[in-house]
């Protein structure tokens, strides 16, 4: 019976897979789709570099493929979108990113985004999808906070540089909503929203959401 929807962390963080899970209890529901978010042990620490994306792409693909008859869906729980477009290629079961997903729910809800990345070298990645996408003139901007995932623990010290990039994207960018780039800022929606004063788009939130929609729907 497919009855789950699988979100999947590509990166071996227990902590940022917990992270996640805490986020999308607001979209359980009971007697609705089962929500299990899991950890790709032997993904790298935090997904960081386009070897990390390829490498990583592969174990989402080999997840998806050992867990297909149970999935009602999968959801690509990493910005890059590791592994997006081979799920993709296996017709029958709902593969949503959670880049993708963030960007469109992000349009709907202002008229220029701002992206909050991690690592500088982080952007030019996500500009490619942007471009991919053909929404590159809706963003307003990236700026990165320069902390790895696993510097994503230190709560006090990641909120500190969170809001000040996303001032920045406000009042210099012209950005009207925030995305978070990055499936381990789950925690920081609310305080971010609050510091800023802008809507603030955590993507997995974005794109289980949709998921489900779509689930319902049966498209």
């Amino acid at each position: 019976m497919r009855d789950t929807l699988y979100v999947i962390n590509p990166n071996s963080s227990q902590a940022v897979t917990a992270g996640i899970d805490s986020a999308l209890a607001p979209l359980r529901r009971p007697g609705g789709v089962r929500i299990e978010c899991v950890t790709l042990a032997d993904g790298p620490p935090g997904v960081q570099t386009q070897q990390d994306v390829d490498r990583a792409a592969l174990s989402v693909l080999a997840f998806a493929q050992q867990h297909q008859d149970r999935a009602a869906g999968f959801v690509t729980a990493c910005f890059s979108d590791p592994g997006l477009q081979m799920l993709r290629e296996r017709r029958g079961v709902l593969s949503l990113g959670i880049s993708e997903c963030g960007a469109l729910t992000a349009m709907t809800l202002g008229q220029r985004f701002g992206v909050i990345a991690i690592l500088q070298g982080s952007i030019g990645r996500h500009w490619r999808n942007w471009g991919a996408m053909g929404i590159a003139q809706r963003v307003a901007g990236e700026v990165a906070i320069g902390r790895g995932v696993s510097e994503l623990s230190d709560h006090a010290a990641t909120l500190e540089a969170m809001v000040a990039a996303g001032k920045r994207l406000r009042d210099e960018h012209g950005a009207d909503v925030l995305l978070m780039g990055c499936a381990g800022m789950a925690a920081f929606r609310a305080p971010l929203e609050d510091a800023t004063g802008l809507r603030v788009v955590e993507p997995t939130q974005a794109a289980v959401a949709m998921a489900l929609g779509r689930i319902q729907l049966d498209w």
